[in-house]
């Protein structure tokens, strides 16, 4: 992974293996049938994540940051390589891992207490009795700040509530791994800003191993501890790492001419403007 570098350089560098991993891919590749033959989406992935650190990955349209997520979450298995999590090996969707998509997904017939319930439920329902389950549902939806709006449907609130209903669902479960694709991409920029400071937060206050995937420069920055940069598909791989090294906890106000926040910015932006290119 990433050698350990001065954030206020922003200097990015090539991936290394030499972190102790905890969510480990070695090796990665994945590709698809298509008509005209095999089509290499991944090849030669190799990422180490550290317990509790907050991974994003960026790159343009097309490279593959949703299908290395979805790999990582178990939904598809790779054409080659070894997916690792807590020393054991991905073999499919499990309690561990967490995802909160772009699209909430919510059950509209069901309000957002039921919503989460609903997952807690199948996942504990053989450890834990009904209380219980109530218990985490209440508290992961009071984290989140939705206590007051646990009993309305999906259609009584905001695309930003119905986000935050969704991250609590995931949250409920106590994963190890938390996996997030593009999750604010679908929201204004005020509500953006709302709930990336609400992650923030709940990342701070339970120190959950956190994987994004953003288009979202700023976004990276502010939330990640390392930005890791696919380069162009097909067969796209880690092209390079930057270390972010703005302590925590942090404000975005504070940020605004943070010469560390500006030099880490620029260094993203170059390398996506040299990808596109």
């Amino acid at each position: 992974m990433a050698d350990s570098l001065p954030a206020a350089s922003a200097s990015l560098s090539r991936p290394r293996a030499d972190i102790m991993a905890y969510v480990s891919l070695e090796y990665v590749e994945q590709s698809f049938e298509t008509r005209s033959g095999p089509f290499v989406a991944l090849k030669d992935i190799n990422l180490a994540v550290r317990q509790g650190e907050f991974v994003s990955l960026i790159g343009h349209s097309g490279c593959g940051k949703s299908t290395l997520l979805n790999l990582i979450a178990g939904l598809t298995l790779p054409t080659e390589g070894v997916l690792l999590c807590a020393g054991k090996e991905i073999k499919g969707p499990g309690p561990d891992r967490a995802v909160v998509f772009q699209n909430h997904s919510l059950l509209p017939w069901l309000t957002c207490f039921q919503n989460v319930y609903l997952a807690v439920e199948r996942v504990f329902s053989a450890t834990e009795n009904k209380r219980q389950i109530r218990a985490r549902t209440s508290a992961a939806l009071n984290m989140v700040g939705l206590r007051h709006a646990e009993h309305k449907l999906p259609r009584e609130i905001s695309g930003g509530m119905k986000q935050r209903v969704g991250i609590a669902r995931a949250l409920a479960l106590k994963p190890k791994v938390l996996l997030l694709d593009e999750p604010f991409g679908a929201l204004d920029s005020l509500t953006r800003a709302h709930l990336q400071d609400e992650l923030l937060r709940i990342v701070a206050a339970t120190g959950t191993t956190t994987i994004m995937v953003t288009h979202d420069v700023d976004e990276a920055v502010l939330l990640s501890d390392r930005i890791v940069m696919l380069g162009n598909g097909p067969a796209a791989t880690v092209a390079a790492t930057l270390d972010v090294g703005i302590p925590r906890p942090r404000n975005r106000l504070a940020l605004i001419d943070d010469p560390v926040f500006a030099s880490c910015r620029a260094a993203v932006t170059s390398f996506l403007h040299q990808a596109a290119s």
